[in-house]
């Protein structure tokens, strides 16, 4: 009888599934070290240039997306005051931004009329994106944080400014979250950057849980810079939601970086 080699074992323990409402298999995520290990391991993040579709230091940010030509305001001066990264944007909410773009066009996601939320927007460049993707899109972050959101928002979506189309909202992790955001269900939640401190861990994640239904579809993406927090994020996750990680093979083929990963999740 062959012997299975390592390879063979690896792909074996890799059980690729659907979830929610991507149409998409993407990889399984059942132990969050085993996770951890296989990311760091294999995409060695620490060695991929870090910022590599950005510019932190200007004040504006050009991507084209979905026909146009997006211009994202910037403060770079917020990276000096501790825990402040909404003011810049980071690779992982181009990548996600892209992704989202790419997978409608490939009709592996469905936007149009969709009821969207985008957590901890920053810059709110994603939630712009899947506006013009056609999705009703809530944008929510921090009450410090509107006023930059408030300008991206209407610089590059002031044809679409109706009530029912985008809106902007104060919302701090863990906080009770009004009933006018998940009732009617949400289809999606967007989020990106936002695991990145073990502390507030437990009130992201209570947001999510408040946010979903059964029916919502939660897409995540972040920089893998500390593997710690995003261990601990997956270990509290795992006990409401199943989780999968997006393959670099299904992002924008121009926008790919081994210093993000994505991940999709839905309520157990």
């Amino acid at each position: 009888m062959k012997k299975k080699g390592k390879e063979e074992d690896e792909k074996e323990d890799e059980e690729e599934v659907i979830l929610g409402n991507l149409k998409l298999r993407v990889l399984l995520v059942r132990d969050p070290s085993e996770e951890i290990l296989l990311l760091w391991a294999l995409q060695q993040p620490a060695l991929a240039k870090q910022n590599q579709f950005v510019d932190q230091t200007a004040v504006r940010f050009h991507i084209d997306a979905c026909g146009y030509n997006l211009c994202i305001l910037q403060a770079p001066s917020c990276l000096s005051a501790s825990g402040v990264t909404g003011g810049v944007m980071w690779d992982s909410g181009v990548i996600l931004a892209k992704f989202l773009e790419h997978a409608v066009d490939a009709q592996l996601l469905h936007l149009q009329g969709k009821k969207c939320l985008e957590l901890g927007a920053g810059c709110g460049l994603v939630g712009c994106v899947a506006t013009l993707l056609g999705a009703q899109v809530v944008f929510t972050d921090l009450p410090d944080r509107l006023r930059l959101l408030h300008k991206n928002v209407n610089e590059n979506l002031s044809s679409f400014m109706t009530s029912n189309v985008a809106s902007i909202m104060d919302l701090k992790w863990g906080d009770e979250i009004p009933s006018n955001l998940f009732k009617p269900s949400l289809d999606y939640v967007f989020a990106s950057d936002v695991v990145y401190n073990e502390d507030v861990v437990p009130e992201l994640l209570s947001s999510i849980r408040g946010l979903c239904s059964p029916q919502t579809t939660v897409l995540i993406a972040g920089e893998l810079r500390n593997d710690s927090v995003l261990e601990r994020f997956l270990e509290l996750a795992l006990k409401d939601f199943q989780i999968g990680r997006i393959q670099e093979t299904s992002w924008h083929p121009s926008y790919r970086s081994q210093r993000v990963a994505i991940f999709v999740m839905v309520r157990k």
